[in-house]
């Protein structure tokens, strides 16, 4: 996801720099995708260091991390609604110590949305103002908050249209989302996604191939294993599609 993922991950470059737990957790999920148990590690060194002392920075890594766990490293839909119950406990935690803090919102708002995604979203149709709020909030500060069109995107696009999903919306938000943060995939990846139920194949795989050919993606954690994998799915589903 987009700021806050730029934010958290470029601080930290490389575990050479690590000096503090924080330090040392960024650049652990920044090199994710070279080991998942990484993955575990930063979360460790963040649990531990918020029982230390309750910082913002530290809650919002730990909220991304547990979102990032519940993605690609839980392997049964138990293990899933644990992650991102934990990722929205803390990012609960956030808000309350930051209330106009858009990132914060954001988490909240996104691990409830992929709770709810894999609860299944007619069972999980009770969750949606929450997540519709927290939207709202998140563009009252920031109206350009690329993470939250990337959230509106994904949210207008899963949803029925009986329960107001709306493709055209959906892509509306991913188009705002790219227009701030070109460099992360997972928005072309979104944005295809919209481009494919509205039938404009061409333009699908303009946006994927994109995905395949970026070579300074903003996170290459998320970009080597959720991106490119799915980016290439897409692609062979609509190889002979006009």
């Amino acid at each position: 996801m987009i700021r806050l993922a730029l934010a958290l991950v470029l601080l930290v470059p490389a575990l050479s720099w690590a000096r503090t737990p924080l330090d040392e957790a960024l650049a652990l999920y920044a090199s994710y995708h070279l080991d998942l148990g990484n993955l575990d590690r930063a979360r460790d060194l963040l649990e531990a260091d918020l029982r230390k002392a309750p910082t913002l920075p530290a809650m919002l890594a730990l909220a991304r991390v547990y979102f990032t766990v519940g993605d690609v490293e839980a392997r049964t839909e138990e293990e899933k609604l644990a992650a991102y119950a934990r990722g929205r406990a803390v990012a609960k935690l956030a808000i309350e110590l930051a209330p106009r803090n858009p990132d914060a919102h954001f988490l909240y708002g996104a691990t409830i949305a992929r709770w709810g995604q894999t609860k299944g979203i007619f069972r999980s149709l009770f969750l949606l103002p929450t997540v519709k709020e927290e939207l709202q909030t998140i563009f009252e500060i920031d109206p350009n908050h690329a993470a939250g069109h990337a959230l509106a995107g994904n949210v207008y696009l899963e949803l029925p249209a009986i329960a107001g999903g709306s493709v055209a919306t959906a892509e509306e938000h991913f188009r705002k989302a790219l227009a701030t943060a070109p460099r992360y995939t997972a928005i072309r990846v979104g944005l295809a996604r919209a481009l494919i139920r509205r039938g404009q194949y061409a333009s699908a795989r303009e946006q994927l191939e994109a995905v395949l050919a970026e070579r300074d993606p903003a996170f290459v954690a998320d970009w080597t294993v959720k991106d490119l994998p799915r980016a290439k799915k897409l692609l062979a589903e609509i190889q002979d599609k006009r």
